[in-house]
């Protein structure tokens, strides 16, 4: 059993509150200043917000197998949504977060006027289409219906992934940020947007989904092997980051815990732990 810290739901609606209170200004106030990064003292845990899988674990095998030697001193804490780990990394709850790619966090910092930044891509969960009702993408027919992401960079992402699959046609030249709207041909299609974190239960109630990688490890399925449609890692912008407060990038403890992230043990974990379901992604640029 994990020793990480799980958040109750009333601990998730006083950090939305607080972000509520604390957010209310314009896409123009300017970021705060802060030198905490300098002054963060090295001898306290660095506390970072992840997913549950495969973050999380991901971060209990740097912190059982790795930050002791190098004088890191690491707490996870457990989230399982999209937005609570940004925002109580914005009101300082939490060191660092471990969820997201970085546009999302571009979209989100948009929207929410916070101030978060990228130290470091660790590694690329496929999305993928599945389905419990049928076997191939040729089955997929009109009338049926899929489900997708609504958060803005993962419906898009997911509308993109239908449409390299032929599935569905979409706007020439529409970008990472496309909606439903800019669907041309539905090609017959009915389409559900759910939470992401909503998506897997939902497979048994649509014809098919497209579901984060993360999600999907939770949900018992095999990226590689379950999916009807997987996309491809070359040249791909979704490699998920760690995310510190701008100010934070030079805490030494963030420092550290982005070289370990970024070892050759960790990279031979993911291999051998995820088989391809979960992909190293050190020294990737992330794009916007």
């Amino acid at each position: 059993m994990r020793k990480n810290t799980k958040i109750a739901a009333t601990a998730a609606v006083t950090a939305a509150l607080a972000l509520g209170l604390g957010a209310c200004g314009t896409d123009s106030d300017p970021a705060p200043k802060s030198d905490a990064g300098a002054k963060a003292d090295t001898s306290k845990a660095l506390v970072v917000a992840a997913s549950p899988t495969p973050h999380a674990d991901i971060l209990d095998f740097v912190k059982k197998n790795l930050a002791e030697k190098e004088g890191l001193k690491l707490e996870v804490k457990e989230f399982t949504d999209y937005v609570l780990p940004n925002t109580a990394t914005e009101t300082g709850q939490v060191d660092a977060n471990f969820f997201q790619h970085q546009p999302y966090l571009d979209d989100f910092n948009k929207k929410k006027n916070t101030h978060l930044v990228s130290v470091g891509t660790v590694h690329l969960e496929p999305l993928g289409l599945y389905s419990k009702k049928v076997k191939s993408l040729g089955e997929i027919k009109p009338g049926q219906t899929v489900a997708v992401p609504n958060d803005t960079t993962n419906e898009g992402r997911a509308l993109h992934l239908l449409a390299e699959n032929g599935l569905i046609t979409l706007k020439a030249g529409v970008g990472t940020d496309a909606k439903l709207s800019d669907i041309t041909d539905k090609k017959g299609l009915e389409f559900k947007e759910l939470e992401a974190a909503t998506v897997p239960r939902a497979l048994n109630e649509v014809d098919a989904a497209v579901i984060n990688g993360n999600y999907a490890i939770e949900a018992d399925l095999k990226p590689t092997g379950d999916a009807l449609a997987l996309e491809k890692a070359d040249g791909n912008p979704y490699a998920n980051i760690i995310a510190v407060k701008k100010g934070n990038e030079k805490d030494a403890r963030v420092e550290k815990l982005v070289k370990l992230l970024h070892s050759d043990e960790v990279k031979k974990y993911l291999e051998d732990t995820y088989r391809g379901s979960v992909i190293p992604a050190f020294g990737t640029a992330a794009k916007s």
